[in-house]
C-alpha cells in the first residue's frame, strides 16, 4: 500500500511538472510580460514545490537582480557577478565559507556558451528530515529555469529590436527633415553677378549642418552657413526651427546685427542653453558690389580676388548663436568686390580633416584649389575628388558642407 501511494504521488508530481511546463510555454507563446513569467516561476517553485528562497541575477545591458523571493535585500548588493560567478558553469552546491548567506545551490543558465543568468536557491535544512525540495526536483528546476530565462532574454531582445526600429524611423524622419532644409541646386542663383553652389555630405543619418541662399531683391542676395552643436534628432529639430526663423527674419534691409540678435533670442528660448549654433551670414549687393557679413563663431570663410590675388579670411567677431542670453558685442564687416572673386564657406567637417602629416587641413586645401580663374564649383569638385569625399576618405568623421559663390 505504501509503495502504491508513493507511486501515485510520483505520478501526480510528474503530471504537475508537465502541466507547469505546458502552462509556461503557453504563457511565453502568448507574449506575456517578464513580470508575469517571473510571478509564475516564483509561484510554481515556492508554493508548489516548496523551494524556500530564490534569487536571480540576469544579464541584459548589465547584471541585475530580477527576482528576490525570500533572501535578505543586502545579499543582492553583496554579490558581484563579474568577479564571483562567471567561472560557475555547472550547478554548484554552495559552501558556507563562500559567503553567500542562506544560499545552498547556484544554477547557471547559459545560451551558446554565453552566461544569461545565475539562480540562487536556498532551503536545505541539514537538521530536517527527508531530501531538500531543491535537490529532489533539481532536474526539473534546471529545465524550468532555462526555459524562463531564455524566454525573458528573448523578450528583452525583441523589445530592444522594436526600440531600434523606432529609433531608426525617427532618424530617417530627422534625416529627411535635415535634407529638406538644404536648398536644391536648381534653387540657387546660377547666372549674373552672383553664382552660388552648395555641397552637402552628411557623415551620419542626422547631422547638424545647414546652409541657405535667399534672393532678397533684384539686386541683393543673402546666404549663410551654420552648424549646430551635437547631432541627432534634437539637433535636426533645432536647426529646422533656426531655418524657419532665419527665413522669416532675413530681408534686404534688416541690419545683420539685428538679425543675429533676434536669432540668438529665439535659439536661447528654444534650446535653453543646451545647444548653440555657429553661424556665418552674408548679403551681397550686385549694384554697388558690397558684401557685408557677420561671423558668429563659425569657421572663417575664405575670400579670393582672382585679379589681385588677395586672400582674406572672414574671421568671427562674436560668440555663437545661443551661447549667451545676450551677445555682448557684434561686429559687421564689409568688403567691396571690385573684381571677379570667390568665397567659400564651410563647416569643420572639412577643415578638421587630417592631412598626411596628421594635422588639420584647415583652409590650406581650399586656398590651393580656388586660386585660379576657373568657376568655384569646379574648384570644389576637384578638391573633393582629391580628398576622397564623401566615399573613400577614412578620416571623415563629421558632416562636410560648403556653400560657395562666384562674385562679379
Amino acid at each position: 500500500m505504501e509503495e502504491y501511494r508513493s507511486s501515485k504521488e510520483r505520478l501526480k508530481m510528474s503530471k504537475f511538472k508537465l502541466d507547469a511546463l505546458l502552462d509556461i510555454t503557453l504563457s511565453i507563446n502568448a507574449n506575456l510580460p517578464t513580470e508575469v513569467l517571473l510571478a509564475k516561476y516564483d509561484s510554481i517553485l515556492r508554493n508548489n514545490l516548496g523551494i524556500g528562497k530564490i534569487l536571480i541575477f540576469k544579464h541584459g545591458y548589465k547584471w541585475e537582480c530580477i527576482l528576490n523571493a525570500g533572501f535578505p535585500k543586502h545579499l543582492e548588493k553583496s554579490i558581484d557577478v563579474e568577479s564571483m560567478l562567471l567561472g560557475v558553469r555547472e550547478i554548484a552546491i554552495v559552501k558556507k565559507e563562500l559567503g553567500f548567506e542562506g544560499v545552498d545551490i547556484i544554477i547557471p543558465v547559459y545560451n551558446n556558451l554565453v552566461p544569461l543568468a545565475f539562480i540562487f536557491m536556498g532551503d536545505i535544512d541539514e537538521e530536517g528530515k527527508g531530501m531538500s525540495p531543491v535537490l529532489k526536483h533539481l532536474n526539473f528546476i534546471q529545465t524550468f529555469s532555462s526555459i524562463i530565462i531564455v524566454a525573458i532574454e528573448n523578450i528583452r531582445l525583441f523589445n530592444e529590436s522594436l526600440h531600434q526600429m523606432a529609433l531608426k524611423k525617427e532618424l530617417e524622419l530627422a534625416a529627411r527633415m535635415q535634407t529638406s532644409l538644404i536648398p536644391k541646386e536648381d534653387e540657387l542663383p546660377n547666372k549674373g553677378r552672383i553664382i552660388v553652389n552648395g555641397f552637402y555630405y552628411p557623415h551620419s543619418e542626422v547631422g547638424g549642418d545647414y546652409y541657405d541662399c535667399v534672393k532678397l531683391s533684384d539686386s541683393v542676395t543673402g546666404f549663410c552657413i551654420a552648424d549646430v552643436s551635437g547631432k541627432g534628432i534634437s539637433a535636426a529639430i533645432l536647426m529646422s526651427n533656426f531655418q524657419a526663423s532665419f527665413r522669416a527674419l532675413f530681408t534686404s534691409d534688416i541690419p545683420l546685427i539685428t538679425l543675429v540678435k533676434k536669432l540668438n533670442s529665439i535659439i536661447v528660448a528654444n534650446a535653453g542653453g543646451e545647444k548653440f549654433i555657429t553661424f556665418f551670414v552674408a548679403r551681397y549687393n550686385t549694384i554697388n558690389g558690397i558684401l557685408e557679413y557677420v561671423n558668429a563663431a563659425h569657421n572663417p570663410p575664405v575670400f579670393y580676388d582672382t585679379v589681385t590675388g588677395d586672400i582674406k579670411h572672414f574671421s568671427a567677431s562674436c560668440v555663437g548663436i545661443g551661447m549667451l542670453d545676450e551677445i555682448p558685442e557684434i561686429e559687421k564687416q564689409e568688403v567691396e568686390v571690385k573684381n571677379y572673386s570667390k568665397i567659400v564657406c564651410y563647416t569643420d567637417g572639412l577643415s578638421e580633416l587630417k592631412g598626411d602629416d596628421g594635422k588639420d587641413l584647415g583652409t590650406g586645401v581650399i586656398i590651393r584649389h580656388i586660386t585660379n580663374n576657373r568657376p568655384v564649383k569646379n574648384n570644389i569638385a576637384e578638391m573633393f575628388h582629391e580628398l576622397g569625399i564623401p566615399d573613400i576618405n577614412p578620416g571623415l568623421f563629421d558632416d562636410v558642407s560648403i556653400i560657395a559663390a562666384d562674385l562679379r
